[in-house]
C-alpha cells in the first residue's frame, strides 16, 4: 500500500483569461470547467476510500501494538494517526460534495447558456451580413 498521492492527469488544467466571448468559446469554457470538476470528484471520492481504509487499517495496527505490550506511548499516536486519517477524511468528502455541487451547477449553466444564445448563435453563424452581439439591445 502506498501512500503518496498520485494526480490522475499529467498537468494542471489552465484557464487562462481572455475576452473570448463567443457563443462557442463559452460554451467550450464550460465544458471544460465541468470535465474538471467531474474528474476531480471522482478523484477525491478513491482518495477518501483510501483514507479511510488507512485510517481503519491503523486502528487494527494500533490494536496490534497494544496487544504486543510495547510502550503505550506507540498505541497512542498510532490511534491518533487514526483519528486524523478519519477527519482528513471527513474533509475530503464535504470538498468533494463541493466539487459535485459545483460541477453540476457547471453542466446546469451550460444548458441555459445553450437554451438561452444557441439559437441566436446558429442564426448569426449562417449569416453573412452582420448582426447584434447578444445584449445590444438589452442596453
Amino acid at each position: 500500500m502506498s501512500s503518496d498521492l498520485v494526480s490522475g492527469t499529467s498537468a494542471p488544467v489552465a484557464w487562462p483569461g481572455d475576452d473570448d466571448h463567443r457563443y462557442k468559446a463559452v460554451q467550450g469554457k464550460l465544458l471544460a470547467l465541468a470535465t474538471a470538476l467531474d474528474d476531480a470528484t471522482l478523484e477525491l471520492e478513491g482518495l477518501r476510500r483510501s483514507m479511510r481504509t488507512n485510517a481503519s487499517h491503523t486502528e487494527d495496527v494500533a490494536d496490534d501494538i497494544e496487544n504486543a505490550d510495547l510502550d503505550r506511548k506507540f498505541v497512542e499516536v498510532t490511534n491518533l494517526v487514526a483519528v486524523a486519517l478519519g477527519g482528513a477524511a471527513v474533509q475530503v468528502k464535504d470538498l468533494h460534495d463541493t466539487a459535485r455541487e459545483t460541477a453540476d451547477l457547471t453542466h446546469e449553466t451550460r444548458r441555459t447558456h445553450s437554451r438561452l444564445y444557441g439559437a441566436l448563435d446558429d442564426i448569426r453563424s449562417n449569416r453573412r451580413e452582420k448582426t447584434p452581439r447578444p445584449g445590444f439591445f438589452n442596453r
